[in-house]
């Protein structure tokens, strides 16, 4: 997509904010928060939770029930996904990142068995460091959760061009639209490189992601290069929003907001509700998020109206 194509700015001056929540996600282990949700019924009672707060996606991922590992098997996913949608009208979003570890073929079986409206994609490799949490705790509930922390000294999350063309192919046609997570600069370009080629369209849902090791940074000025950099790209063609890590994610989230943007939050992204103290729920996130978006005269959107401003293709298309 030339960087000149469009007006710049023009989709951001809407004045309907989308809160997505993230539940779960891999990167929290179960020893960092007594609140992270990882059985199946935690899972669905969070994600219903959130989405009765103001949540209107609801970005899933699935864990064993027993240690809180990461589980990318379509069964996993089987065991909530049914439930959230009878309880709530929310956008269902389910993640093709995974974990790390995995390789892109385990990663997007859940968004191919159940044709979402919304799967994430991201949009580059980067390093993924986690390891410098292993020094926060003296001991940890289960042994897989130091190594695997550890381990990330050595990661690279893969995410090849080859990795991205094949869960487009695998997904587009199910009509599922994508959460295009974007951890740096490159990413944007990344994006509008598959939009020159025709393979993604518009409006993109832009997923900018600050904080994590190996990503871009937190600073006031990270967060506005990005949003100018896809104001740039694809001018009235998205749709932008942020998540900040860990304790930056209700500041990135009110800049992003000031700005016209939309807000990620949840336990997958921040186990905080303030300094120094752990969110309870999924939904004590999705409230103070939201108090930001009507602190600046801006109203919440609800599901349907997300579904609108995105493009989806309803609830009622999915295949769960």
């Amino acid at each position: 997509m030339t960087e000149t194509s469009h007006k710049p700015g023009a989709m951001q001056t809407r004045s309907k904010i989308i809160i997505t929540c993230a539940v779960t996600g891999a990167i929290h282990t179960p020893t960092m928060s007594p609140y992270l949700p990882i059985t199946p019924d935690q899972i669905a009672s969070e994600a219903i939770a959130a989405a009765e707060a103001g949540a209107a996606i609801l970005h899933l991922h699935a864990r064993d029930p027993e240690t809180g590992k990461p589980d990318q098997t379509p069964e996993a996913f089987a065991r909530f996904l049914p439930r959230i949608k009878q309880a709530t009208n929310a956008a269902i979003n389910i993640t093709t990142g995974g974990s790390p570890y995995m390789k892109v073929e385990e990663r997007v079986r859940p968004a191919a068995q159940f044709k979402p409206e919304v799967a994430s994609l991201n949009m580059g490799s980067i390093n993924f460091g986690l390891y410098h949490l292993v020094g926060k705790y003296e001991t940890f509930k289960f042994d897989w959760e130091k190594p695997h922390l550890e381990a990330t000294r050595d990661l690279v999350f893969r995410n090849s061009f080859k990795d991205i063309e094949y869960i487009l192919a695998t997904c587009y046609d199910n009509g599922t639209r994508f959460e295009f997570e974007c951890y740096d600069i490159a990413h944007l370009y990344n994006l509008s490189h598959f939009a020159d080629r025709g393979l993604v369209k518009p409006p993109f849902f832009v997923q900018s992601v600050f904080g994590l090791l190996g990503g871009i940074g937190t600073h006031p000025e990270d967060v506005a290069h990005m949003k100018r950099t896809a104001d740039r790209l694809f001018g009235d063609q998205f749709r932008w929003s942020v998540l900040g890590a860990g304790a930056s994610q209700l500041r990135i989230a009110a800049q992003s907001a000031a700005l016209g943007g939309n807000i990620r939050v949840g336990l997958e992204d921040s186990l905080w509700a303030g300094k120094g103290r752990l969110a309870k729920s999924n939904a004590e996130q999705v409230v103070l998020a939201r108090k930001i978006i009507e602190g600046l005269g801006m109203e919440v959107a609800t599901p349907d109206e997300a579904r609108e401003i995105l493009s989806l293709k309803g609830g009622d298309k999915v295949a769960f």
